[in-house]
């Protein structure tokens, strides 16, 4: 059996990694790692997240 990883959805206890405020976006860098962040931090970091060729995702 083959399986693809998925990651879970947002919830109301995820929190932005800049402010602490609801996470609305997860960014997937290609390292693995991850970024959690609120509307606001999402669009301030869009373009370097882009640079880095992280994989955004939207709630």
């Amino acid at each position: 059996m083959t399986g693809t990883l998925t990651r879970p959805e947002l919830t109301a206890a995820d929190r932005c990694d800049r402010c602490g405020a609801a996470a609305q976006v997860r960014a997937v860098l290609p390292s693995g790692g991850e970024l959690l962040f609120c509307g606001h931090h999402a669009r301030e970091h869009e373009t370097r997240l882009r640079e880095l060729a992280a994989d955004i995702q939207d709630g």
